[in-house]
């Protein structure tokens, strides 16, 4: 059992936030059944909202812990709260943030615990879903853990790309798939192909799940087109060719 790398503050944000989760917004879990009582999992959820995260983190009933973009330290609005609850943060970007992010999320499994992790690598500002990044895969593989698709609908209109700030008193849902075991992958593990076909296992299973159109490219923090609906109000969506 090593030492935590974050989450110190996990039980007391699930007590004070979490009653205000469930009153400001509806959010239904589907077939939590999925998601196992005790062991390490990954789970693996699409990405279309600020909040997306954080209604995992405090709706779930077990303990969840996620790989986060440093540079939430860098603002003092996020610096403490979000290591507290649970984000362990890697700077984006070369062989060493993500081999740290292996070894944090490894420990994370090894204690038995879940592991959240967004296989697109940021939000999806279109609302579809892009190809999923294979470190996903490369942890189920070498850790033995099941990977669990996750489909969140509706968070991109309670916090739509840009906005500022969250729109009260709408629905949410949280679809759960059944978990995909990477045992009949291990053979074939040293093989790069193998870490995109579990990949795109996955991803097919979440579109199942939201409906979303499916991008065969990854995902950039440039924004792509927004669509009116999710536009901020009084701002006009902006138009990002990707290549």
């Amino acid at each position: 059992m090593g030492e935590r790398d974050a989450g110190q503050l996990y039980s007391v944000a699930r007590l004070s936030l979490g009653p205000a989760v469930r009153f400001m917004w509806r959010i239904h879990l589907v077939d939590i059944d999925h998601v196992p009582k005790s062991g390490g999992a990954i789970l693996a959820p699409n990405h279309i909202s600020f909040l997306d995260s954080a209604f995992l983190l405090l709706r779930l009933p077990r303990r969840i812990t996620f790989v986060g973009k440093a540079e939430y330290l860098d603002d003092w609005k996020t610096k403490y709260l979000f290591p507290a609850i649970g984000m362990i943060p890697v700077r984006r970007g070369g062989g060493g943030a993500a081999n740290a992010a292996l070894d944090a999320a490894t420990r994370v499994i090894e204690r038995g615990e879940l592991f959240g992790i967004f296989p697109e690598g940021t939000r999806s500002r279109s609302g579809d879903l892009y190809k999923g990044h294979t470190g996903m895969a490369r942890l189920a593989l070498a850790t033995g853990a099941p990977i669990i698709p996750v489909g969140i609908i509706g968070t991109e209109h309670i916090q739509p790309p840009g906005a500022s700030l969250p729109r009260p008193f709408l629905p949410a849902t949280i679809r759960f798939g059944r978990p995909i075991d990477p045992a009949r992958y291990r053979e074939r593990a040293d093989d790069r192909m193998v870490l995109r076909q579990l990949t795109d296992e996955v991803m097919f299973e979440v579109r199942a799940m939201t409906g979303q159109r499916y991008v065969d490219h990854y995902a950039t923090r440039t924004p792509d087109a927004i669509p009116p609906e999710l536009a901020p109000v009084g701002r006009t969506p902006r138009l990002v060719a990707v290549g």
